[in-house]
């Protein structure tokens, strides 16, 4: 029995190492996307900073001032951009915004545009209605799926398919911290009180007209805001997989050093009785 419960801590000992390894690469791997996805968002953030200072010249700069994206209207439907992972394993990441989200649509009509796999699966066992276009995945979406997105929804707001569009997605904080948040798309909510330094330096005309100049930028603002989102996101969801992978990895640790120990006890009960049973059978031959 002290053999068989030896070979058994043994067999145990190399499940747990093998699976320690996989869980110090996925830590590795998780780390090495966390620095990239923080390079992508620092490195389109001031093209969409610039953008933003055009659309409030703009509208800080034209008395007649008026576009469909500034307008606002009694919302009757919302639509939620919501943005989670494709892959588990990464702690209560994709949990926590995905419930943020049903909080946030809880007594709504809404309609949801679901970016990522974990998220159109939510949505789809909870029977909440999705937009019938195909689900980006979040590794996946560049800045053109962003423009993409922006070009869908902005033409769906200019219709009147809904009345207000919001971006579901988790802040990067921290290495160890990532905190769900919603912000408002559509309708722009300018700020009045402070145009621009370009509004306030002279006039500038805008050909054919302001709001038409206003309409074509808005769209790539809008794809710039998700493309944020996205990225923020992708940066959460995979140092929340880092922490959950390197705690893992401790766990297993744990485990093996537990597990060494109940083996090197099984082993020194094996010899201690393997002594024995041969001073008992000297004696009984004396």
């Amino acid at each position: 029995m002290a053999g068989a419960s030896m070979k058994d801590i043994k067999r145990r000992i190399k499940s747990v190492e093998s699976t320690m390894q996989i869980t110090k690469a996925m830590e590795l791997v998780a780390s090495s996307k966390v620095r990239k996805a923080k390079e992508r968002v620092e490195a389109c953030r001031p093209f969409f900073d610039s953008l933003y200072e055009t659309i409030q010249g703009v509208a800080a700069g034209n008395n007649d001032f008026d576009s469909v994206y500034t307008q606002k209207r009694p919302v009757r439907r919302t639509c939620f951009v919501v943005i989670a992972g494709d892959r588990g394993l990464a702690g209560g990441y994709n949990t926590n915004v995905l419930n943020f989200a049903m909080e946030q649509i809880a007594g709504k009509d809404a309609v949801v545009l679901p970016v990522g796999r974990k998220t159109e699966e939510f949505f789809k066992r909870r029977g909440v209605q999705m937009l019938d276009t195909p689900y980006p995945t979040v590794e996946e979406m560049g800045i053109d799926g962003a423009l993409d997105l922006a070009k869908l929804t902005g033409d769906l707001y200019r219709s009147g398919a809904f009345d207000a569009l919001y971006v579901v997605y988790t802040h990067f904080v921290s290495m160890l911290s990532q905190q769900p948040v919603v912000r408002q798309v559509l309708p722009l909510a300018l700020d009045e009180q402070q145009p621009s330094e370009k509004a306030t330096g002279g006039i500038t005309l805008f050909e054919p007209s302001a709001n038409a100049v206003f309409d074509r930028i808005v769209p790539q603002y809008i794809g710039g805001m998700l493309y944020g989102a996205v990225c923020e996101s992708f940066a959460s969801e995979q140092s929340a997989r880092r922490m959950a992978m390197e705690a893992a990895t401790d766990n297993a640790e744990e485990m093996i050093s537990d597990l060494s120990l109940r083996y090197n006890r099984a082993r020194q009960g094996s010899i201690t009785q393997e002594i024995t049973e041969i001073v008992g059978g000297a004696e009984a031959l004396n």
